[in-house]
């Protein structure tokens, strides 16, 4: 699924305005869709998990998770959501803007901890789970905030904005780490602009020369590249992220099969319906009526 589509489907179920960028979204794996692919944005992304099971990533490490837990996922952070097994996850998809707690001149508290965080000088556990001592903690003004949202009195963004203030604090004061782990930086940041450039231009043809030539490999190094930190190759990855878009348009549009195996970038419906059918176990068809 294309990110950008993902962010369409939240629009629809918003809590939040264009002005007052906090959202929150109810989201069930596979019912809503079947994963969110790897993917990055400048938001701040909370993964609230309620019931269920489901495997989240982020940064390359991935997770089975268990509701209730929560999952942090800062700026710039490389993440995914599928479901595991036969396991069906309930979860509440929290993002906001940062902007939303940065002062317009120099403050000490930001400067101290929360622009720290958000650019990785130090950090906090990515994954809570209720044995974790502040657990509770960490939870309770996402609680708060979520509450307030149901009714949203005047006045209910300067609650939320303090609720955000009182999460930062907990994470400051509560679950800094020790030590910082050691991360590969360039492979990172290469990566998230393999993936990006995929969202923008799946639905084109694409070759090893031209997204080689995104990071500045040869061929043969990307290829070997991609496959190590990817555990797959382009050409399969590709070709996943554009049946997992075409999953997500069959069930929100009526289109013709052929006219959405076009738009997602397959330019022969054969091959189109084999490869879904290996992934989906139906065909197109099917998985529509399904």
């Amino acid at each position: 699924m294309n990110i950008l589509e993902y962010e369409n489907y939240h629009e629809q179920i918003s809590h939040g305005e264009l002005d007052f960028p906090y959202n929150t979204y109810l989201c069930s794996i596979p019912l809503d869709f079947s994963q969110v692919p790897l993917h990055w944005h400048e938001e701040m992304e909370i993964i609230y998990i309620k019931k269920g099971q489901g495997i989240v990533t982020v940064d390359f490490t991935s997770q089975v998770v268990t509701g209730p837990s929560l999952v942090l996922i800062l700026p710039g952070q490389l993440h995914s959501i599928r479901q595991y097994e036969a396991w069906t996850m309930e979860y509440e998809n929290i993002i906001f803007n940062t902007n939303l707690l940065t002062p317009k001149t120099k403050d000490l508290s930001y400067e101290a901890f929360i622009h720290p965080l958000l650019k990785g000088k130090i950090t906090v556990p990515t994954f809570f789970t209720p044995v974790y001592p502040y657990y509770t903690d960490v939870v309770a003004p996402l609680d708060a905030c979520d509450e307030i949202c149901k009714t949203k009195p005047q006045g209910y963004e300067l609650y939320i904005k303090s609720m955000l203030f009182q999460l930062f604090f907990i994470l400051d004061n509560r679950c800094r780490n020790l030590t910082k782990p050691v991360k590969d930086r360039k492979t990172l940041d290469k990566t998230k602009l393999v993936l990006k450039y995929v969202e923008n231009h799946y639905m084109e043809r694409i070759t090893i020369d031209e997204i080689a030539d995104v990071v500045g490999f040869s061929q043969s190094h990307f290829m070997r590249y991609f496959k190590d930190v990817m555990g797959t190759s382009f050409i399969n990855y590709l070709k996943d992220y554009r049946l997992t878009m075409a999953a997500r348009l069959l069930q929100s549009s009526e289109s013709p099969v052929l006219e959405i195996a076009q738009e997602v970038g397959f330019d022969n419906l054969s091959y189109f319906n084999r490869a879904f059918k290996q992934k989906y176990q139906m065909t197109p068809l099917q998985y529509r009526k399904s």
